[in-house]
């Protein structure tokens, strides 16, 4: 079995600066996660399968056109969970389809929540963190545009690899 999940990569030098910050504020999962918006969260999927799944974001990425993301600010999941995350500002309606179109077929798997794009900046610390983080990254600002979606793989090592690239043409 192979644990996978589907997202968009947060552009450069947006992801790097993003996960440099989720450092600094202390997040120990800052090297193990690259920054992105999730699409589909942390799957169990027979080896065996992986191609077929890869023939389904294939498809779904070949009918799905290319779209803007523009991140601005910081919210919360306190107190239903400790994170705080950077929101989108744009392209939330895309991500929202896209993810469903994901989350159908071979990957047709149920959310534990609602729905909801974002970049995690801060997830499991203290409440002094997680206020440095709020705080830190409140005038946040930036924009790109989403060419691909990839598919991740959570390695043994405790980290998350992407594994293949997924190009939009719709």
């Amino acid at each position: 079995m192979a644990t996978i999940g589907v997202a968009i990569p947060i552009a450069e030098p947006y992801g790097a600066e993003l996960q440099k910050y989720r450092a600094e504020f202390g997040d120990p999962m800052a090297s193990s996660i690259p920054t992105h918006v999730t699409l589909m969260p942390p799957t169990e999927v027979a080896d065996d399968d992986l191609a077929i799944v890869d023939e389904h974001l294939l498809a779904v990425a070949a009918r799905f056109p290319s779209f803007r993301i523009r991140l601005r600010g910081t919210a919360t999941f306190r107190p239903i969970s400790p994170v705080v995350f950077v929101p989108l500002a744009e392209g939330i309606s895309s991500c929202e389809v896209l993810q469903s179109q994901v989350r159908s077929g071979p990957l047709d798997v149920a959310l534990r929540f609602p729905y909801h794009p974002h970049v995690t900046v801060a997830h499991d610390l203290d409440k002094d963190a997680l206020d440095l983080a709020y705080d830190a990254l409140s005038e946040y600002d930036c924009a790109f545009d989403v060419a691909a979606f990839s598919r991740y793989e959570h390695g043994a090592d405790g980290v998350w690899r992407p594994q293949r690239s997924f190009p939009l043409a719709g």
